[in-house]
């Protein structure tokens, strides 16, 4: 066993002295010597082998000398059993090509890959090393163990929801591609296969604090709509803020004396006496949900806490938060992301119904959106495509298609907070003219510590009219058919949603726009029938014929309604999608 070289490595490390060295073999490349610093392992092939590999009838083999891994690229080693280790050796053309063979202890330190070809995309790989030592890879295996446990935000136990039926109906075989992954990394996870709509939401709902606080996190595999089922389950009784804040007009317009705007959610909820459903029945399948009581007001769980976040595993229809958070719309590299302990934050809109049509009473409903809230357009393909959940995915393009063709329109009013001029040059970095700024890994727009606020006080841009449809985007929302998002350089958690507002137009120039958005590099806000504003902050209310609000991929009926974004308000597991 070899530990802390001397100067004959040194000497093969330019002068560098590691925390710790050893001469192993390194599977399908030859003897080299292994070192490990604070910041992870690399490794030199030694010049004997160096001599004995390099060139092969003339061509020179294997893979590069020199190698190294970082220990934030590492997420798991493990001792394995005695077995082969092998290498190339062009001593001789027989051993040229079928390399030789080595009986001795290994370990497998696992990591992860990034493609050249495609970034996003992360991939594992495995760096299996050998010596005819067991204490050696023993040492090697409580070194890396012990430098990996400094890795403080890597999750150790997890809360797992598995939608069986999501997206193809692949849940469950998603979950067991990427189980090895949190097996490897020793991450302890609880699976719950969903039986029913709305069982993730009353799981989350009814778990207590006490127990939340065991896990560092919750995974959904599934879609976005499944997800928001979750993050709805997570905030019901768990998030304390004011309602959204509206103009004076629409508040006497709903007509109520006995709450203010401005008072808590949970402190209303609390004072119910009469049990008000959250999440009205039938949009999740959920036959009753009870209201605020005491107890849930008192959470001792922290939505702040530095430690829980929340992630997906992609198996869904659309994907988009996974394809905005990540920048892949993958299984392994979101696990990869998980295991790993990335963090980002997420802006969620809060989203609060009035009334359910023009004469029902004014009964406050709160929900939540992670990445979009639709109207018009949006939720007629939502309500159209349920009929067809039998086709899978394709209900979307079936469904979509039914709705174009009707061309619909919509009468409704909105108003939302205009962004001042002080904000907007701190939003777009610094007030410098370099177009649309995309949100990326460490963003500095949304990891700038300026204060955000709504203020109901501000100025009020109104908009009166027919519309094919209302979208609230609080992400990009990039998919496989709209590839740069419904807003390329809408942000992650800047603070801000995109409201996109699309006037009656006719069927070819709405056209144009539609096939602005599947286009890589389109403007499909650059017509004259759309608008978009920038907000913290909208209401909404229609009159004669109305649509139903799509949010996150569920259905929400609501005839008047409030939203607002509460800044990074959730972590995610992710680090964002690669420059």
């Amino acid at each position: 066993m070899e530990s802390n070289g001397g100067g004959g490595i040194r000497g093969a490390l330019g002068g560098h002295e590691p925390a710790l060295c050893s001469s192993v073999f390194l599977d399908h490349v030859g003897q080299v010597i292994l070192c490990l610093d604070s910041d992870g392992l690399s490794w030199k092939l030694l010049e004997s082998s160096k001599m004995d590999r390099n060139i092969c009838f003339g061509f020179k083999l294997g893979p590069p000398d020199a190698g190294e891994i970082k220990f934030c690229d590492i997420y798991a080693v493990e001792l394995i059993d005695q077995g082969l280790v092998h290498r190339s050796n062009p001593s001789s053309p027989a051993r040229c090509i079928l390399g030789e063979e080595w009986q001795m202890y290994r370990f497998i330190v696992h990591a992860i890959e990034r493609s050249r070809s495609q970034p996003p995309l992360w991939s594992t790989a495995m760096f299996i090393f050998g010596n005819r030592d067991l204490q050696t890879c023993r040492m090697w295996v409580d070194h890396i163990s012990a430098s990996l446990s400094k890795e403080m935000d890597r999750p150790k136990n997890l809360l797992i929801f598995v939608h069986p039926m999501s997206g193809k109906g692949n849940g469950c075989k998603t979950w067991e591609t990427v189980a090895p992954i949190f097996s490897r990394a020793n991450v302890q996870t609880k699976v719950i296969v969903t039986e029913r709509a709305g069982h993730a939401f009353d799981v989350m709902r009814s778990t207590t604090d006490e127990e939340l606080m065991l896990y560092d996190g919750v995974l959904a595999v599934g879609g976005d709509g499944f997800f928001n089922e979750i993050l709805n389950g997570l905030l019901s009784t768990r998030h304390k803020a004011s309602y959204p804040p509206t103009p004076a007009d629409f508040l006497q317009s709903l007509g109520g004396d006995n709450f203010s705007v401005d008072e808590p959610i949970s402190e209303i909820f609390c004072h119910e006496e009469d049990e008000r459903p959250l999440i009205p029945d039938k949009v999740l399948g959920i036959s009753s949900i009870s209201a605020y009581s005491g107890k849930d007001c008192n959470s001792k769980f922290l939505l702040s806490n530095e430690r829980f976040r929340l992630g997906i595993i992609p198996a869904g229809s659309t994907d988009a938060i996974v394809i905005c958070t990540t920048g892949a719309r993958d299984p392994i590299t979101s696990a990869l992301h998980v295991v790993l302990g990335k963090r980002v934050g997420l802006d969620i809109g809060q989203i609060v119904r009035w009334r359910i049509t023009s004469a029902s009473k004014v009964e406050p409903c709160v929900r939540y959106a992670a990445s979009f809230a639709g109207y018009g357009f949006y939720g007629d393909v939502i309500t159209e495509s349920e009929r067809y959940r039998w086709m899978g995915p394709k209900r979307y393009d079936y469904a979509g298609t039914k709705v174009f063709m009707r061309h619909r329109s919509y009468e409704a009013e909105i108003a939302c907070l205009e962004v001042k001029a002080e904000e907007r040059k701190v939003q777009s970095g610094d007030g410098k003219k370099c177009g649309r700024v995309i949100c990326r890994v460490d963003c500095t727009i949304c990891n700038s510590k300026t204060a955000v606020e709504c203020d109901e006080s501000g100025n009020w841009l109104r908009s009166k009219g027919c519309f094919l449809s209302v979208g609230a985007a609080i992400i990009a929302n990039r998919n496989e058919r709209a590839p740069d998002g419904l807003v390329a350089d809408a942000h992650l958690g800047d603070g801000f949603l995109h409201l996109i507002l699309i006037k009656d137009c006719p069927r070819a120039l709405y056209l144009l726009h539609l096939l602005q958005l599947a286009k890589k590099g389109g403007n499909p806000l650059d017509f004259e029938f759309v608008e978009h504003h920038k907000t913290r902050a909208f209401t909404f209310k229609s009159s004669g014929n109305s649509s139903i609000w799509n949010l996150d991929g569920e259905q929400f009926p609501a005839h008047q309604l409030s939203a607002q974004v509460l800044r990074g308000l959730v972590s995610m597991f992710a680090s964002g999608p690669p420059v």
